[in-house]
């Protein structure tokens, strides 16, 4: 072993010391409410594919007639020759959508906020954050060169307190998760657009983990509390409840203009396969004409969270989809993921530097797709579980995150 091999090796010790090793499971086959994982089959209680649409056979022909038609990869950057007919028809369909006058697609939602972020704040400006933001705008705004302040998470009273004192800012961008994916809690978004409109800071939202579930038409947690005309940056996913791959901004034209022209995480790297804008073209359709996927993912995952809390799991300020199990010590959380898994229920642990210190967890998730008799199996696993090792838990049920 070198050098380079033992002093690694030294620090992955410390990690695995700390509970806090990480190795995926390899899934074979599709992505569905169960998975074969290891050679068996397993409930998955943990995916991002909130409606199932993954596996849905409209969007596997769409991807097939794109293949068959254009190919596989993008072939070069979008700026050279690497913009295609679906290229332009998915960031129509997602302008359209999300009644924008227009849209860019990236080929990750990370990248979308990296690139975003980074373009339109500078040296003299000022991009606030909600402590709990996802990793990827905490990224942007460092590669920005702005100056980040950070509000402690949903505090409005601290955010117009950063907004009082960063007036002498060439600009101010505010940045926030709608719905928060590991504590599955809504951001005040009415209170944080009228402190924007207020002091002539810029908003952007990020609905990765909303788009195609909440609202009545699926546009996000905006659509739900009716504030999206005070948006002035939207951004969401393609590869969570719309089952595919890829990130996309929406909003003013001059905005996506702009962005075309200096956003480096577009401009700098191959085009997105047009199989994948197939595919979310037709998942869009699906989400535009099938309401009942999302009412049903909302019903059977609210049937969940009681009966978790029942079993008394705290499971946070958590609502809609998303559904923290708090455990509190990463160990802690490990072994119930391996109870779990002895089971066949797919829930990995979520660790530090997810989540803070003390606030390891379980994020369970389902699917539109999932039967209630899988719901049944994962509760009375839980229940059996909690039943045979009470001393597992050790986060107070009701305690959640102090803010």
């Amino acid at each position: 072993m070198n050098t380079l091999s033992r002093e690694l090796q030294r620090e992955l010790d410390v990690v695995t010391a700390e509970g806090l090793h990480r190795a995926p499971r390899v899934i074979g086959g599709a992505q569905g409410p169960r998975l074969e994982v290891a050679g068996r089959e397993c409930l998955c209680a943990c995916s991002n594919n909130y409606l199932g649409l993954a596996s849905h056979p409209a969007v596997q022909a769409a991807a097939r007639e794109a293949i068959a038609r254009y190919g596989w990869g993008g072939g070069a950057s979008r700026l050279i020759s690497g913009t295609m007919r679906l290229h332009a028809e998915l960031e129509d369909a997602i302008a359209e959508f999300k009644k924008a006058e227009a849209a860019i697609v990236f080929p990750a939602g990370y990248m979308a906020n990296v690139g975003v972020i980074s373009a339109l704040a500078g040296r003299e400006d000022t991009v606030i954050v909600d402590k709990l933001d996802h990793a990827s705008i905490i990224d942007g705004c460092r590669l920005s060169g702005a100056q980040m302040r950070v509000y402690p998470h949903g505090n409005t009273d601290r955010l117009e307190a950063i907004l009082k004192a960063s007036g002498s800012s060439r600009r101010r961008l505010i940045v926030t998760d709608s719905i928060f994916s590991m504590d599955g809690d809504l951001a005040p978004l009415r209170e944080i657009e009228g402190l924007a409109r207020r002091y002539g800071a810029w908003l952007m939202v990020d609905e990765a983990h909303a788009t195609g579930v909440l609202g009545a038409q699926g546009r996000g947690v905006a659509e739900l509390l009716g504030v999206e005309e005070g948006i002035d940056i939207s951004m969401g996913t393609l590869s969570k409840a719309l089952g595919g791959s890829g990130g996309y901004v929406a909003g003013p034209r001059a905005l996506i203009d702009l962005l075309r022209n200096r956003a480096r995480s577009f401009i700098y790297t191959t085009a997105p396969p047009p199989a994948m804008c197939a595919a979310g073209i037709a998942a869009l359709g699906i989400v535009r004409n099938a309401p009942e996927l999302r009412e049903t993912l909302l019903q059977k995952t609210d049937r969940l969270r009681r009966g978790l809390n029942a079993l008394g799991f705290d499971t946070m300020r958590s609502r809609h989809h998303i559904i923290p199990l708090i455990i509190g010590e990463a160990h802690a959380a490990v072994a119930l993921s391996g109870q779990l898994f002895q089971r066949n229920i797919l829930a990995p642990a979520v660790r530090p530097p997810t989540v803070p210190r003390g606030t390891s967890r379980l994020r369970l998730t389902l699917m539109a797709t999932h039967a209630d008799a899988d719901i049944d199996y994962l509760l009375a696993s839980c229940a059996e579980i909690m039943k045979g090792s009470p001393g597992m838990f050790s986060a107070a049920p009701g305690k959640g995150r102090p803010t």
